[in-house]
């Protein structure tokens, strides 16, 4: 029987992710597919079709639903950007917790829309198990993040996933 490979751990060892702070997060669509609606250029592509489902709804969403903020996002065609600030202190969820609540109701919105005929069939997962997250350590971090946010749409044909 093969062997699963070992993860690797992504999140900071011994650090409590419920903690106050700005988070740099990043979700990735399944395989990199083509999922998400970006609206107009510059990430569209000439005679792509748009993909058809846009998760902005459930971005904001986490504000209330967890008393948080969401300062700077952008989606694109395969993934999705943000910076959140977490306030709660232990007692709010943990950054993972609110992860998993917005992939879930997009993921639930997204099949809700495929049986409708809304959307386009996807392959089990419409994102990928983990995700990428960053603690902002101190105001010139967070504005290399906010500016990197703001021009990632500028910057999407040089995306090796650009072409799939």
């Amino acid at each position: 029987m093969d062997e699963l490979p070992v993860r690797k751990i992504i999140r900071l060892q011994g650090y409590d992710y419920s903690e106050n702070g700005a988070y740099f997060v990043t979700i990735c669509a399944q395989n990199k597919s083509h999922v998400f609606d970006v609206g107009a250029a510059p990430c569209g592509r000439p005679n792509e079709p748009r993909a058809l489902y846009n998760p902005e709804k459930w971005l904001i969403k986490i504000e209330s639903k967890f008393n948080v903020n969401i300062d700077k996002y952008v989606i694109m065609p395969n993934h999705v950007h943000f910076i959140i600030f977490l306030s709660g202190g232990h007692m709010g969820p943990p950054l993972h917790e609110i992860i998993s609540w917005f992939k879930t109701m997009t993921t639930n919105e997204y099949i809700r829309g495929v049986k409708a005929g809304l959307y386009p069939q996807f392959d089990k997962k419409l994102w990928q198990r983990s995700f990428h997250d960053r603690i902002i350590r101190g105001e010139s971090e967070y504005q290399k993040i906010w500016n990197y946010i703001e021009t990632n749409p500028a910057r999407w044909h040089e995306d090796r996933y650009f072409a799939m």
